[in-house]
C-alpha cells in the first residue's frame, strides 16, 4: 500500500509547504497570462474567451489544492506529482495569448493531463482510504471533461471552440455540485471529505495575493514606462489605493471569522466547496479584471472611455465585491445590513461604468469615482464591525479587527 508513503500526518493539521509556495509560482504567470490576454482583447468575446481560460486555470490550481490538503508535499512522490503539474502548468500558461488559435491543442492537452493525472495519482496511492475512493469518482468527470478540453482543440473556428469548452468547464464546476456522482458509482457526499480547514484557507489566502499581485505589478509596471507628470502620480495613487482596498476589505475582518467559521462547521467541507472553490474563483476573477482596467488607466489616463475599458476599471471591483459578499455568505456571515451595502454599492459601479462610456470620460477620472463606492464599503464595514464584534468561545465579544 502506498498510502503511508504520500498521505498526511492525520495527528496534527497539515501546513502549507515550500512545495506547495514553488508550485504557485506557475500561477504567477498564468494569471499575469490572463490579464494580458484581457488587456489585449478588450471586447465581448475576448472577455469570455479570458473567462473560459481563467475557469480552467482556477480549476487545476483548485483541485490540486484540495489534494494536498491529504498528501504530504514533503514526501518524494508527492514532490514529483507537483513538479509534474508545475512543468504542465507553465505549458498550460504559455499557450493562453493564442489559444483560440494555434496553440489551442498545447492548452487543452495540458489542462487535460492535470486534470486526469491527478486523480488517478490519488486513488492509486490513496487506495483503500475513503478519500481514495473519492478521487476515483472525481476521475471519472476529470476525464470526460479532459476529453471535451481536447475535442475543442480539434475545431478551428473560435467562437465554435469556445462553446465547446465552456461545456468543459461546466463539467468541472458542476461535478462537486452533484457529489461527483457516477453511474454504477454513486456520489461522495460532502462530509466523505474529511478536511483540514486551516490548509485550505491559507492556500487560497496565498492565491488571492497572488492576484493582488498583479495588480501591483501593473501600478508599478506602467508607473514606470510613463513620463512623471502630475496626472501620472494622481493615477500611480488611483490603481495604488484600489488594491489597498481590496485588501483591506478581505483580511481586515472577513478572512479570519470565515476561517473561525469554517472550523466550527459541522460539514466544512461543504462550506470550503462554497466559499473557496467557488466564491474565490470570482474574487481572484475580479481582481484580475481590476489590474486590467488600472494598467490601462496608468498607461492612458486622458484617453476616455468606451464600453471595454469603462467595464475593466468599474467591471472588476463590482466582481470583487460579488465573490466577497458570496465568500461571507457561504460561511454564514452575512447579515442584512452587509447584504444591503453591497447591492448598493454594485448598482454604484454599474452606474459608474454606464455613465463613463455614455459621458466619454477620461479614464483617470473613472478610476478616481470606483474608489469612492469602494473606500465607502470600507468605512462603512469597518463602523459595522465596531458595532457588531464577533462573539468569542466563551461568549464575551473580540475587539473588531478594523482599525
Amino acid at each position: 500500500m502506498l498510502t503511508k508513503y504520500v498521505r498526511r500526518a492525520r495527528d496534527r493539521a497539515p501546513e502549507v509547504t515550500t512545495m506547495e509556495l514553488f508550485f504557485d509560482l506557475v500561477y504567477v504567470f498564468a494569471i499575469t497570462q490572463l490579464a494580458a490576454l484581457l488587456a489585449h482583447h478588450l471586447t465581448w468575446e475576448g472577455a469570455l474567451q479570458t473567462l473560459v481560460l481563467f475557469g480552467a486555470v482556477w480549476w487545476v490550481w483548485n483541485y490540486t489544492t484540495w489534494a494536498t490538503n491529504w498528501i504530504d508535499p514533503d514526501r518524494l512522490p508527492v514532490r514529483v506529482l507537483l513538479v509534474i503539474l508545475m512543468g504542465l502548468g507553465l505549458i498550460m500558461s504559455s499557450a493562453i495569448p493564442e489559444a483560440f488559435d494555434e496553440r489551442g491543442m498545447q492548452f487543452a492537452v495540458a489542462v487535460a493531463a492535470m486534470q486526469i493525472l491527478r486523480p488517478l495519482f490519488m486513488a492509486i496511492s490513496l487506495r483503500g482510504d475513503p478519500i481514495g475512493r473519492n478521487y476515483v469518482n472525481l476521475g471519472v468527470w476529470s476525464t470526460v471533461a479532459g476529453a471535451v478540453w481536447i475535442t475543442g482543440a480539434f475545431v478551428d473556428d473560435a467562437k465554435l471552440r469556445l462553446l465547446i469548452w465552456a461545456v468543459a468547464l461546466g463539467i468541472d464546476v458542476a461535478g462537486p455540485m452533484v457529489d461527483l456522482w457516477v453511474p454504477g458509482l454513486g456520489s461522495t457526499p460532502m462530509e466523505s471529505w474529511t478536511l483540514s480547514s486551516g490548509h485550505l484557507v491559507e492556500r487560497n489566502r496565498l492565491i488571492f495575493i497572488i492576484a493582488l499581485g498583479e495588480t501591483v505589478l501593473s501600478v508599478g509596471r506602467e508607473f514606470s514606462e510613463v513620463p512623471a507628470t502630475t496626472i501620472a502620480y494622481v493615477s500611480f495613487v488611483v490603481g495604488f489605493a484600489l488594491t489597498v482596498s481590496f485588501w483591506w476589505l478581505y483580511f481586515a475582518r472577513h478572512a479570519d471569522i470565515a476561517e473561525e467559521r469554517l472550523a466550527d462547521s459541522s460539514n466544512p467541507a461543504a462550506v470550503a466547496r462554497g466559499a473557496y472553490a467557488y466564491s474565490h474563483a470570482i474574487l481572484v476573477g475580479g481582481v484580475i479584471v481590476a489590474a486590467v482596467g488600472t494598467e490601462l488607466m496608468i498607461a492612458h489616463p486622458h484617453e476616455h472611455a468606451i464600453t471595454g475599458t469603462a467595464v475593466a476599471i468599474a467591471g472588476g471591483p463590482a466582481i470583487f465585491l460579488v465573490g466577497l459578499a458570496l465568500f461571507v455568505y457561504s460561511t454564514g456571515g452575512i447579515d442584512r445590513f452587509e447584504g444591503l451595502v453591497v447591492a448598493i454599492n454594485l448598482a454604484v459601479l454599474v452606474a459608474i461604468a454606464v455613465i463613463a462610456d455614455v459621458a466619454d470620460l477620461q479614464l483617470w477620472i473613472v478610476s478616481l469615482l470606483v474608489l469612492v463606492p469602494m473606500y465607502a464599503m470600507v468605512g462603512l464595514a469597518a463602523l459595522h464591525a465596531a458595532q457588531n464584534p464577533e462573539p468569542d468561545d466563551e461568549g464575551t465579544h473580540k475587539t473588531p479587527t478594523y482599525t
